[in-house]
């Protein structure tokens, strides 16, 4: 019963492994024809797309995907592949901005600030795929990153009906662990558009680029949203937060109540095993009290004055 139970159990995570395997080798087949690894052959865009990524890794160390991706969006500007460069990436923290971050490697290397597009609501690819076409109205781009993340942005784009190649640039040599996770996160990206139809986090007002984008080199970044979206957020989330209090609060005053009925059962239940146990005691003490010696009738004498 149990090597069944085990070969069942095996065999459906084989099976499971080959559908994941599968799928990830179907994307990576129907982005192929839009996916470029050399620079000469990339199409003449507008827009080159930067999805961003974390500068250093937690230990201190430089990413190096992150290099090769600053490196792909220079040779990409500097060849006239691109006019101008829309950097992507998460700024959901005031202390993590991944495109301020790459904006001042830019233009350390010598790209015009003018030509540089910030989008600080990239917290997923999907929404700073979606958002370069909602947000900033261009239908048509390059997006520049690795060719396994390359494959991913771009099933995004084509369920979208978004037009979109891609520049492939190099990776790390030592890349298993990255390459085996994208397979999950492929997944997910599945069933966020088919399953759960997943929109951006933000959308926000329509800003077409070109665009004047004045940005001091000391600005701090905040999420690419109005005010107004920025307090409708903070009214939701306040609200959410509402409703947990409230939600914990019942869930503690129905725990509370609970546990009340069960001690009051409980000391119910004791103080009638103790009557049980005294009356039993009582019946006990009864059973064994010796009855009393009934009087014996005493002889009657004779009277000696009767003859």
């Amino acid at each position: 019963m149990i090597k069944r139970i085990i070969a069942g159990v095996t065999g459906i995570v084989i099976l499971m492994l080959a559908v994941a395997i599968g799928l990830d080798q179907w994307i990576s087949l129907r982005t192929q024809p839009y996916i470029y690894d050399e620079v000469q052959s990339l199409p003449h865009r507008q827009v080159g797309v930067v999805l961003g990524t974390s500068k250093y890794y937690r230990t201190g160390v430089i990413n190096q995907y992150y290099l090769y991706r600053i490196q792909g969006a220079i040779n990409a500007y500097n060849s006239g592949k691109v006019k101008y460069l829309l950097l992507s990436g998460d700024n959901a923290q005031q202390s993590y901005n991944e495109p301020s971050t790459m904006r001042r490697d830019l233009i350390a290397a010598g790209i015009p600030s003018s030509d540089i597009v910030l989008d600080y609501a990239g917290f997923r690819t999907l929404d700073s795929i979606v958002r370069t076409r909602k947000v900033f109205d261009t239908n048509d781009f390059i997006i520049i990153t690795q060719r396994f993340h390359c494959e991913r942005a771009l099933f995004i784009a084509l369920h979208m009906g978004i037009q979109a190649q891609c520049f492939a640039v190099p990776s790390p040599k030592n890349m298993l662990s990255v390459r085996s996770r994208e397979i999950f996160a492929r997944l997910g990206a599945l069933t966020d558009l088919y399953l759960l139809k997943r929109e951006p986090r933000f959308l926000g007002p329509l800003i077409p680029i070109p665009a004047i984008h004045n940005v001091p080199d000391d600005a701090q970044g905040y999420p690419a949203v109005t005010p107004e979206q920025v307090l409708a957020l903070q009214q939701q989330l306040e609200a959410e937060k509402k409703v947990a209090e409230a939600k914990a609060a019942a869930e503690k005053a129905a725990a509370d109540k609970a546990a009340a009925d069960k001690a009051a059962a409980d000391q119910a239940a004791r103080m009638k095993a103790e009557q049980e146990a005294n009356d039993a005691a009582q019946d006990e003490t009864q059973d064994v009290e010796p009855t009393a010696k009934p009087e014996s009738a005493k002889p009657v004498g004779r009277n000696p004055f009767r003859q």
